[in-house]
């Protein structure tokens, strides 16, 4: 199931944009397409599934993203268990979303409400450059939105916001060079106290910039090994980040 949705993925951001163009990657909105991995009735119920896990019982720590942050529930299963179960860490990513999707979960969706973690993870914006074709600036914009309706909600909590993983299995390819050119910008939302900045994309590459099979088998959904690599990456950041 997780390779078939992995495959689908991979077919899908290379070829058309689906979602609605009239969409600001810096407003909220739902999802409202429906693609051959993921109706948005499952979406709806895994967002009510984040809303039931708010009420379940403390976080202490949050992950929100898109497929890449969801696959801790999947290829990351093993390592989640070990790295975040202990710290009541709960996975807020929904495979397909963009940035406005995430914003509308934070924000109208009211996932965060009742939350307070000791620290939020934040990575989302490489499905805006698939599925949207959006430019670096608008998906920074995008970026800065969730972030800062994450301060909002959550003024106690302490973000550690990610740079977009690279993606494609050779260096200096279109989706590349518009990730380094949004991390360029997100980076500088960082004010080193309670908003924290890394870009650990380096960690996954080879010497030569290319991205491992054995890392990222599609070339842009980590494997068992990529999450590992993710964990021990931001392990002593978030050690930090959720001291109080």
């Amino acid at each position: 199931m997780r390779t078939t949705l992995a495959l689908f993925v991979a077919v899908v951001t290379s070829a058309a944009v689906f979602a609605d163009e009239k969409e600001k990657p810096w407003e909220p909105h739902p999802r409202t397409t429906e693609y051959p991995w993921m109706s948005t009735a499952t979406w709806k119920q895994l967002h009510e599934s984040f809303l039931k896990r708010g009420k379940a019982g403390p976080v202490g720590l949050l992950f929100l993203g898109d497929s890449i942050t969801q696959g801790w529930d999947g290829e990351g299963k093993a390592v989640w268990k070990t790295e975040y179960a202990p710290k009541n860490a709960a996975n807020f990513g929904i495979g397909g979303d963009t940035t406005q999707n995430v914003l509308w979960r934070i924000t109208t969706g009211g996932e965060l409400a009742g939350l307070k973690p000791k620290a939020v993870v934040v990575m989302i914006g490489t499905n805006n450059f698939g599925l949207r074709n959006d430019t670096p600036e608008d998906v920074a914009k995008g970026v800065e939105a969730v972030v800062k309706a994450v301060r909002e909600k959550l003024p106690e909590s302490k973000v550690l916001l990610l740079g977009l993983f690279p993606r494609d299995a050779k260096p200096d390819t279109d989706f590349r060079k518009r990730i380094k050119a949004t991390n360029e910008r997100i980076a500088k939302l960082a004010d080193g106290k309670m908003v924290v900045f890394r870009d650990i994309g380096d960690k996954f590459l080879d010497k030569a910039g290319n991205l491992p099979a054995d890392i990222m088998p599609d070339a842009l959904h980590l494997s068992p090994k990529g999450y590992g690599l993710w964990a021990d990456a931001i392990r002593a950041d978030l050690d930090a980040l959720m001291k109080r």
